[in-house]
């Protein structure tokens, strides 16, 4: 008997408390996953962080074989200034010395990657006013940007979401969630195609030592607002029509930007993952205000009913006599 209450009670305590549960076990996963890309990235790129290591201890002990008039501090104060100006996007090779990070179409490409947060890091403001106006222009510009993509996102959803799936629902008398799921995966494809495939295409010919593989996670890394800044188009020193280039990529990152957040809120919208989200997030409960003011209304509504006087009672008071009625109870006899 005390079994079968407890097991009872902690089968009530679970039922209240599902969507915490729900959510504790959506940390757990997160914190799984997190641990799981740790491993996989340790593991794979450890061993490349190592045979690089050991190449350029090799290559930096035969230089210093091969010059003994330079010594090796002399060449590490060298390698550190040059590797500090890299960061900062300038090069000392002969080679790049002819492409300026800060002519107007770089700084365009500059300014979309800090509105997008995308921020690929190659080029970064080297003089404190520099710094201190980007500090100024992502705090107004980020909001008016997220501003921007909400509103081009809600019209555009209307147009290429909302109607499709409306119509193939009423004049073919399919199910809308089938509509919806079939319209998803289409726009997915489409997206996948015209702003993943065809662009690493693209990028892999233009670029050089770029192949198909590094050119399509540019893409992703970029439409995905990642911006790790290991491969930026344009960068070349024999780039053609390198401010035309420069142009055409910062459309076509706020382009793939939009669309990327119309596939989104394409599958946000979906039923079954609606359903899936309510799962981990608390139900809303009715104010302590608002359950007050209804049980008044409720309380003054019944007393209300109660006090309202009948029509027996409002005809005597009106016309001030006695009302009698028969002796079976049927009819009213007023005299």
């Amino acid at each position: 008997m005390l079994q079968c209450l407890t097991s009872s009670s902690c089968v009530r305590l679970v039922q209240s408390h599902k969507s915490t549960w729900y959510f504790s076990f959506l940390v757990l996963g997160y914190l799984l996953y997190l641990v799981f890309g740790a491993v996989v990235f340790s593991s794979v790129e450890l061993p490349y962080e190592d045979l690089l290591r050991q190449e350029l201890r090799a290559i930096k002990k035969q230089f210093l074989q091969e010059n003994p008039c330079l010594s090796e501090e002399r060449l590490e104060k060298f390698l550190e200034k040059a590797l500090e100006a890299s960061n900062y996007g300038v090069s000392v090779l002969n080679n790049a010395s002819a492409n300026w990070n800060w002519d107007f179409t770089s700084a365009l490409f500059f300014a979309s990657t800090v509105l997008s947060t995308t921020g690929y890091g190659h080029t970064v403001p080297l003089s404190d006013g520099g710094k201190a106006f980007c500090i100024i222009y992502s705090v107004m510009g980020i909001p008016f940007t997220l501003l921007f993509l909400t509103a081009v996102v809600q019209r555009i959803m209307v147009f290429c979401t909302h109607r499709p799936v409306m119509y193939f629902h009423s004049q073919w008398g399919l199910s809308k969630s089938f509509v919806a799921i079939v319209h998803a995966a289409l726009l997915a494809t489409m997206a996948v195609s015209c702003f993943f495939l065809i662009p690493a295409t693209i990028f892999s010919a233009l670029e050089d030592n770029w192949n198909f593989l590094e050119s399509f996670y540019f893409c992703f890394i970029s439409l995905s607002t990642i911006g790790l800044g290991d491969y930026v188009p344009g960068e070349g020193s024999n780039q053609r029509f390198r401010e035309l280039y420069k142009v055409g990529i910062t459309v076509y990152l706020l382009l793939g930007l939009v669309v990327m957040l119309v596939v989104l809120e394409t599958f946000c919208e979906l039923q079954q993952l609606k359903q899936l989200r309510k799962m981990f997030y608390l139900k809303k409960q009715k104010p302590q205000d608002r359950i007050a003011i209804l049980e008044h209304d409720q309380l003054s509504f019944t007393s209300t009913v109660v006090a309202t006087p009948s029509y027996e009672d409002k005809t005597r008071h009106f016309l001030g006599v006695p009302v009698l009625t028969s002796p079976g109870g049927d009819d009213l006899l007023i005299q």
